[in-house]
């Protein structure tokens, strides 16, 4: 090849953009198992935003949730309940619902109105030697829940305060998909890859409580029958795509939070394999970032947003983020943009991150506009749109 040819060939080829700026990994010496897994190229918006506060004062909101005439369903992880916020801002708290253990991490957690008749959440629910994440739905008659039933129950109850997961996902078969921790501890953390633990997994279940019958391990003897994917380590958002796949973004340690495509039965390696290090920089486990039949992440921050909520954005009032990832970042206080290419991570933005509030929850409304929790003892409920 000549000169003039190889300089042609090297002019043609397109320079690839810096990723978002984020400071260096904590963990330098592991490197992703394929190109793209983390660090993507920075994308940056043509789609200019407005934010309006419809509701502050609310404490440490964890998830937000859609109500007929204009109301919207917050809950208050530290309050530990439910409280309905009014388009003008009103907070009325809900009674009625169970006791929760509002210590650290705990309290109320996920909610979720999917249009059955039903208000579901999750919660840190006490109990004699320690507490667990629970699950409960019941009848919302103006500000009181009625017919409560606690549908699930993660086992086993443990003496921590960490690591309780906790959204809710609707898929269009009539379950229920819940996101789970593994505590935080370490007898919960060793048990995030045993099947007779419900510690570190995600589950599903019928909406009355009950196992479906074609989840992967119904019928093993000595399986948990409500597992869905197992080795997770603390799964605080979930949402379907387009095809009605589940995807999720789960806390890694120092390091290593991960965005991954759940296929069911499948083994997500915590605490095995990861891309982070203990908060001491020590190693975990043998610093493993790949075994076999462990998946790979489809994406990984280091250093870490701390994700929660997430959804997949359907495009109707910003077209520009049609079909994109958008996850609440805490530590990152952002709104993380995702731009997916099939199922590859091709552009990530940080968004809103001149407002520095670390953002808990992210919904869409009918119109698409955008509904974001806060996280703080004073948390607020934002409207997001176009603006102009």
């Amino acid at each position: 090849m000549t000169r003039a040819i190889l300089l042609a060939a090297l002019i043609a080829v397109p320079a690839l953009a810096a990723p978002v700026p984020q400071g260096p990994p904590n963990v330098p010496e592991k490197s992703p198992a394929f190109a793209g897994q983390t660090r993507a190229e920075a994308v940056v918006s043509k789609t200019k935003l407005a934010v309006t506060e419809i509701a502050a004062g609310l404490n440490r909101p964890w998830a937000v949730a859609l109500l007929d005439g204009g109301y919207f369903l917050v809950s208050e992880k530290a309050a530990g309940r439910l409280t309905i916020v009014g388009a003008a801002g009103t907070k009325q708290a809900v009674t009625g619902t169970p006791p929760t253990d509002a210590r650290n991490q705990g309290g109320m957690l996920g909610v979720a109105n999917p249009g059955d008749g039903w208000i579901y959440w999750s919660y840190a629910e006490p109990r004699e030697g320690g507490n667990g994440t629970a699950v409960a739905r019941g009848h919302l008659v103006g500000a009181e829940m009625r017919d409560v039933q606690v549908i699930f129950r993660q086992l086993p109850t443990l003496e921590a305060t960490q690591h309780y997961g906790g959204r809710l996902v609707f898929p269009a078969d009539g379950t229920l998909i819940i996101t789970l921790g593994e505590r935080s501890v370490l007898p919960g953390r060793m048990q995030a890859q045993q099947l007779d633990s419900l510690l570190g997994k995600i589950v599903r279940v019928n909406r009355d409580g009950s196992i479906p019958r074609d989840n992967p391990f119904v019928g093993r003897a000595g399986v948990r029958p409500e597992i869905w994917s197992y080795g997770n380590r603390n799964v605080q958002g979930a949402a379907l795509d387009a095809k009605g796949r589940l995807w999720e973004v789960e806390h890694g340690p120092q390091g290593g939070d991960e965005l991954n495509l759940i296929v069911k039965g499948k083994d997500y390696g915590w605490p095995s394999i990861t891309y982070g290090e203990e908060y001491s920089g020590k190693p975990i486990s043998d610093s493993a970032t790949q075994k076999s039949g462990m998946e790979q992440p489809v994406y990984y921050w280091d250093p870490v947003i701390a994700p929660s909520g997430m959804i997949f954005y359907s495009g109707k009032a910003m077209p520009e983020y049609k079909g994109n990832i958008l996850v609440g970042g805490l530590r990152s206080m952002a709104l993380v943009r995702l731009v997916l290419k099939g199922d590859k991570v091709v552009g990530e933005e940080r968004l809103l991150t001149d407002r520095k509030e670390r953002i808990r929850d992210v919904i869409e409304g009918p119109a698409g506009e955008l509904y974001l929790v806060t996280d703080d003892v004073n948390g607020r409920l934002l409207k997001v749109t176009p603006a102009g």
